[in-house]
């Protein structure tokens, strides 16, 4: 059972090693095919050209004169010396010691299997010799291909004649010359039928060479494909090891293979943002988590007081003046504590899930300039100055960025002395954008406390926030609406001296 899993793994079908296999050796049997076609074309011409040059070299062989006694008829240019008509029957003698003038009694049977026909100047058509035993009689050409060949050019003259019957002809007309007069046209036909006889021999030969070739390339090619896909069998069997609680798992990037490499690249990319993501998820169920807590503790330090003032109420408290006068104040003024609390938290919600924050191009300072009268409303004694510089545009929407400067101004407010203390609003231009700052001379915030400032229910001076109803909310909207406006806000502090906050808001051009 061992030994069948990985030949089951390589030739299953949806395997990658498969499909590598059988397309890489399709494709090359495909370009053998076109090879070996192209071959069959080439090899054909080549083979038929040969021929040609070859029954040319025979004709060319034999005296001009020859032909003529062949044919039967007179000749002006028979030699002096007596023609020997015998022959034997066995084919042609040697001839090396012989005259030349009697290599002519030998000539025809340099073309065996093939039609010899002369033909004059005047278009005479002879036949000398009808060998081939698929036609009974030579073929023949028009008038035109004859006198075409008799002045042609070209030193060779062939082509290959397809008849009726279905056989194909080759046909040599070689023009016999003496001292530069034309005397005939010679015509030599044979059945192509043992060439391509022998040019399909060596297609099959070739195709059964390829057929070889292609089973050894598969025997060759898998153990190379099996060593080639070794870094993505890695990467298979580190991924299969990775789960939630192992998300820092990697896979190695330097495996020699740019594709593969390119891959573990991108799936350690994926895996730190899963990563990421998991943190942050986990992160977010904890800030959840102390979210639910922090408010279930906000809310019922109201309730439990209304609760107490209630109980009071119904012992008899509610038939004395004062206790009751005293009794239905706190109770407002809890009410009212957890009224804003509910309505900071479904603030906080909605910005969290879809804010409603309509941005338009305008002058923060007039703003400012037309809040200042209530600003200085809640400052009650503290001194309030302001240093706006004019001009100065920048896409926001006005209720939000108010909401925003009466949290910095309250939070100010709160934090330092009804009698001494001083506030300072200051608007001006910074690196693409407007920055304005709230400053304060207050008692300060520590330096631990700085990077908690901004998360929800968080309280740097608990007993000073809960006197004034605050529940560590405000800052959070605070920098939730600085950030939708795409900007960014920060805190400096100074024990003794004072805090300052810094809103940082884009101009209209870098919107």
């Amino acid at each position: 059972m061992k030994l069948q899993n990985p030949f089951r793994r390589l030739f299953a079908p949806n395997s990658l090693r498969f499909q590598l296999l059988s397309r890489s050796l399709l494709l090359i049997a495909v370009l053998l095919v076109i090879i070996g076609l192209f071959q069959y074309v080439f090899m054909q011409r080549f083979i038929y050209e040969n021929k040609a040059l070859s029954i040319q070299s025979q004709i060319q062989g034999i005296p001009p004169y020859a032909w003529d006694l062949m044919a039967g008829n007179n000749s002006d240019f028979i030699p002096d010396k007596p023609v020997k008509p015998d022959l034997p029957e066995n084919g042609p003698p040697d001839t090396s010691s012989e005259d030349p003038d009697h290599r002519f009694n030998h000539g025809p049977f340099f073309f065996l299997d093939s039609s010899i026909v002369l033909i004059d100047s005047e278009g005479n058509y002879s036949v000398i010799s009808n060998s081939s035993i698929n036609v009974e009689t030579p073929p023949k050409l028009s008038g035109q291909d004859y006198q075409n060949a008799m002045h042609s050019q070209q030193r060779l003259n062939y082509k290959v004649l397809n008849q009726s019957s279905g056989d194909e002809q080759l046909i040599v007309l070689q023009p016999i010359q003496t001292k530069g007069h034309l005397l005939e046209l010679v015509q030599v036909s044979l059945d192509t039928k043992p060439l391509k006889d022998m040019l399909i021999q060596q297609l099959f030969i070739f195709l059964s060479l390829s057929l070889l070739a292609l089973i050894g390339a598969m025997l060759a090619f898998i153990p190379v494909l099996r060593k080639t896909l070794v870094p993505l069998s890695k990467i298979v069997e580190t991924v299969e090891q990775i789960n939630v609680g192992n998300l820092a798992e990697r896979l190695p990037v330097e495996q020699g293979q740019l594709e593969i490499d390119r891959l573990a690249v991108s799936f350690n990319g994926m895996l730190e943002r899963l990563e990421a993501s998991f943190e942050a998820e986990k992160e977010a169920k904890e800030q959840m988590r102390r979210f639910v807590a922090d408010a279930s503790h906000e809310l019922r330090t109201p309730l439990t007081s209304i609760h107490g003032f209630l109980e009071v109420l119904l012992r008899g408290a509610m038939n004395q003046p004062d206790k009751l006068d005293k009794s239905l104040k706190s109770m407002y003024a809890e009410s009212e504590r957890m009224k804003k609390l509910v309505q900071d938290l479904l603030l906080l919600a909605k910005l969290d899930r879809s804010p409603m924050i309509e941005l338009s191009v305008g002058e923060l300072d007039g703003m400012i300039k037309e809040m200042a009268p209530q600003l200085r409303v809640l400052a009650g004694t503290r001194k309030v100055s302001l240093r706006l510089t004019s001009n100065l545009r920048c896409r926001f929407d006005e209720d939000k960025m108010k909401q925003v400067l009466l949290n910095l101004f309250h939070n100010a407010v709160q934090h330092t002395d009804s009698e001494n203390g001083a506030i300072q609003l200051s608007l001006e231009t910074s690196v693409g954008g407007v920055e304005l700052s709230v400053s304060d001379n207050g008692s300060g915030i520590p330096e631990e406390h700085l990077p908690y400032l901004f998360d929800r229910f968080y309280r740097s001076d608990s007993s000073r926030t809960r006197k004034y109803g605050g529940a560590g909310l405000g800052l959070s909207i605070t920098k939730s609406i600085v950030e939708h406006h795409g900007g960014r806000i920060r805190v400096e502090s100074v024990i003794g001296e004072g805090t300052t906050f810094y809103v940082w808001l884009p101009t209209s051009d870098g919107l």
